[in-house]
């Protein structure tokens, strides 16, 4: 096997792991939903991820804010968010995201705050106490997700 071809198979194997990761998230969504406790566990979810947000940005090595987005969007390769630097702090914007899409497939619950917008909270206050981070709009229901973070 050459070296192209070995990278090739590792690329395929991680694409195969993150729909597999987004899959898995996306069976608690509907199974916390169906429960009706979908509502709680994101509530309990946050605060839990807000008490570590400057652990679990250290987990991913984001040192600063637009980190926490851009090396969990390299990481988990679920949605494809862009950020752009704004002249108080970024906006982080996507277009298209597997979890989300998966989501719309399998039910009607939303997996947005549970599993990307807290922890991307989470982990952009832990490096920057100050920001304020705002959710423009969501893939779940807009042709977009957005958020700004002003730092």
């Amino acid at each position: 096997m050459t070296d192209e071809e070995r990278i090739t198979a590792l690329e395929q194997k991680v694409k195969t792991l993150q729909l597999t990761y987004a899959s898995a998230l996306v069976d608690a969504v509907v199974r916390y939903g169906n429960e009706g406790i979908l509502d709680k566990i994101t509530e309990l979810k946050r605060a839990e991820q807000m008490k570590n947000g400057a652990s679990l940005a250290a987990r991913l090595g984001a040192a600063e804010p637009k980190q926490a987005i851009e090396k969990t969007r390299d990481l988990f390769g679920c949605a494809n968010f862009i950020c752009t630097d704004t002249r108080d702090g970024f906006e982080a914007v996507a277009t298209n995201c597997t979890l989300c899409s998966i989501s719309k497939q399998m039910g009607k619950f939303s997996p947005c705050q549970l599993f990307c917008l807290s922890p991307f909270e989470a982990m952009i206050k832990g490096v920057s106490p100050n920001a304020a981070f705002d959710v423009v709009s969501t893939l779940w229901d807009s042709e977009k997700c957005m958020i700004k973070v002003k730092i």
